[in-house]
């Protein structure tokens, strides 16, 4: 996220923060987002009776800020259709989507073995990690990586590939059709 609100400075980026938001109390990124600047909020999970009524405010919350597009990083919730149906949400995960879903994502393909993972950026969808991919990066698992060193090295393509997945959709639009997201359609979205 700490990237994301950087390049939104330029004004070449062609995109913008409105705002932040978190589900906690007490994240660095409330805390980063608020010290450069950017308007900040915070919608607690467990002050709500279920998780429809906190996908509900949430939507509302974010509504507040008109936001073309939310960007999920680091945000470990599900989302529902509250929020889903009203806004299009992009996610970062750690792995080569669909391989290795989930809050363990380095850990597993570490444990599986496999030789290459890497980043994925996706639409979210309603599932765990099953929306449509819109760009990957490969990253090689070297010998003797372990989980805090491998994802270390998958964090900083993660950073690069999110501002220019973002900067992208903001610049040249993007459509989506089935599972086919495309970059460079034009101003504005569409889905197909």
């Amino acid at each position: 996220m700490a990237a994301l609100l950087e390049a939104s400075t330029d004004p070449a980026y062609g995109a913008a923060v409105v705002a932040v938001g978190a589900d906690r109390e007490g994240t660095e990124g409330i805390a980063r987002a608020e010290r450069a600047g950017f308007a900040t909020f915070v919608t607690p999970f467990s002050k709500f009776a279920d998780r429809a009524e906190w996908n509900a405010e949430l939507a509302e919350r974010i509504g507040a800020y008109e936001p073309d597009l939310v960007v999920s990083a680091g945000f470990m919730r599900l989302l529902g259709p509250e929020v889903l149906n009203r806004y299009t949400v992009i996610n970062i995960h750690p792995a080569l989507l669909p391989a290795f879903p989930g809050a363990h994502a380095v850990r597993d393909a570490l444990a599986y073995g496999v030789k290459i993972t890497g980043a994925t950026v996706h639409i979210v969808d309603e599932g765990v990690d099953t929306g449509p991919v819109i760009d990957q990066v490969a990253v090689r698992v070297e010998p003797g990586d372990d989980v805090a060193s491998l994802h270390a090295r998958i964090k900083t393509v993660e950073r690069e590939m999110l501002v220019d997945v973002v900067g992208r959709l903001a610049r040249e639009g993007w459509t989506l059709r089935d599972r086919d997201v495309r970059l460079g359609s034009g101003p504005a979205s569409t889905h197909e």
